[in-house]
């Protein structure tokens, strides 16, 4: 039987690219620079993520349940279950029944819903999967949708750019889905400065909170992962929520502005190497707001 983990351990449930800064290749470091155990569960193995043309897909499905069973078998317990991009609508169930079956107090559940960006499902996403995907948030206890995903489990148009009123009215539908909280990424502010922001709502206190984010016109794939691991090991870690949001937002902007200045294919995502070691930083001062 194996012994409960002296540092807090999470199960991550993402593919697994092997070019391109994004899913297993940054939760993996992010998390373990942040003092915390993963024990990845690959859903696919990609020989580059879906934004190069070509690529192979090697959908794990069938291999899932007996890695989930011998876990079991093991006796792992898990502070935290994490699942990102899913291979088909298969595995579905397959992560449902496996938060029934490892379920522990004061154990989070996160959700990052991949399906999609800027208005557009994913190359690998169909509508099986979204439907499918609408089922699993209501097992989440903190789900992180940017705008198309939250319009897709929605079943709304996907609008570039919303009020604050529309915003608050969509988070609320998705925790009525479930979720506790629900953290809605890059939402545009409508606004001649490009401005863009992070909002979150905690059902405990029904409180919305917004971190501002400067615009850099640049596109790198992962982000949205690593956001969403910062995050999820800041909370770990005993963070505050708006805390968690901060961090998370300073550490991308920072990633982001690190790599923009060089002559580099923006599709390989971050520099992640680079800046790291920010994880174990004092934190600049808070930039959250109250909603």
């Amino acid at each position: 039987m194996v012994s409960k983990s002296p540092v807090k351990q999470i199960a991550a449930i993402h593919d697994l690219s092997g070019f391109g800064r994004t899913s297993l290749s940054v939760v993996i470091p992010i998390l373990s620079a942040m003092g915390i155990k993963v024990c990845p569960l690959p859903t696919a193995v990609l020989s580059s993520h879906s934004r190069y043309n070509g690529y192979h897909f090697a959908d794990l499905t069938d291999h899932m349940q007996p890695v989930i069973d011998h876990w079991k078998k093991l006796n792992i317990k898990f502070d935290a279950i994490y699942s990102g991009f899913l291979g088909s609508h298969r595995q579905i169930s397959l992560v449902q029944k496996m938060i029934d079956d490892f379920a522990a107090e004061n154990q989070l559940v996160i959700v990052d819903p991949v399906l999609g960006d800027n208005g557009r499902m994913y190359d690998t996403i169909d509508s099986q999967l979204v439907s499918a995907m609408k089922t699993l948030v209501q097992k989440a206890d903190i789900i992180t949708p940017n705008l198309t995903e939250a319009s897709l489990l929605l079943d709304k148009p996907f609008r570039a750019s919303m009020a604050e009123d529309n915003i608050k009215e969509w988070m609320l539908k998705l925790s009525d889905m479930g979720p506790g909280i629900v953290v809605i990424t890059s939402v545009a502010a409508g606004s001649p400065d490009q401005k863009f922001s992070v909002i979150a709502y905690d059902k405990n206190g029904s409180r919305f909170w917004k971190v501002p984010i400067d615009y850099i016109p640049a596109d790198f794939p992962g982000t949205g992962d690593c956001f969403t691991s910062v995050l999820t090991g800041s909370l770990l870690q005993g963070d505050s929520l708006p805390i968690a949001l901060d961090r998370a937002v300073h550490f991308i902007s920072y990633g982001v502005r690190a790599t923009y200045g060089y002559n580099y294919d923006q599709n390989q995502g971050i520099l992640l190497e680079r800046i790291l070691n920010r994880l174990s930083f004092p934190m600049p001062e808070s930039s959250y707001e109250i909603m």
